[in-house]
């Protein structure tokens, strides 16, 4: 069977081992993770509220869970101790990084503002206009930053051609 030299490619590249080594030192942030300086994640926003109340809410400085080395704010006691018993669930995709973005192999900042729930999956993207094309094509470019986000997620974003 012969193959077509794109899709020789394409299996050459996917084969082929990008993620960057492992990082142990606790000191520095994980680059799975879109947070600030001070390892804040989805800029301060309640993860939860995007789905109990449909909107993007700021969650407050005192209202805090810490997890797998960011710290998320939350709105309420309440949303606090829901995203605790199950954070998978409430966790923006791509590590909160521009889903978009992830579709094209890149790490970008995801704008809280800027958010949609899909098949009950919170993404982000970098601002309006990318939001509406991402929007156009959902699955594929779900499916597409799925499978970046594979090779992409141990790779700190500054390390990413642009």
């Amino acid at each position: 069977m012969r193959r077509s030299p794109a899709i020789a490619f394409l299996l050459l590249a996917l084969a082929l081992p990008i993620a960057g080594p492992a990082r142990s030192d606790p000191e520095m942030p994980p680059v799975h993770l879109n947070l600030d300086a001070t390892r804040l994640a989805i800029r301060g926003y309640d993860p939860v509220a995007y789905f109990t109340q449909g909107a993007p809410t700021p969650g407050r400085a005192d209202i805090t869970a810490d997890h797998a080395g960011a710290t998320y704010r939350f709105a309420s006691a309440g949303n606090r101790d829901a995203f605790r018993t199950d954070p998978a669930r409430y966790l923006p995709a791509y590590g909160g990084f521009c889903a978009m973005g992830t579709a094209l192999g890149r790490k970008v900042d995801g704008d809280p503002q800027q958010w949609r729930i899909v098949d009950d999956r919170l993404y982000l993207n970098y601002d309006a206009n990318v939001a509406h094309h991402w929007a156009q094509h959902i699955p594929q470019n779900t499916f597409a930053a799925d499978g970046k986000w594979l090779f992409i997620r141990s790779v700190p974003a500054g390390s990413l051609a642009n």
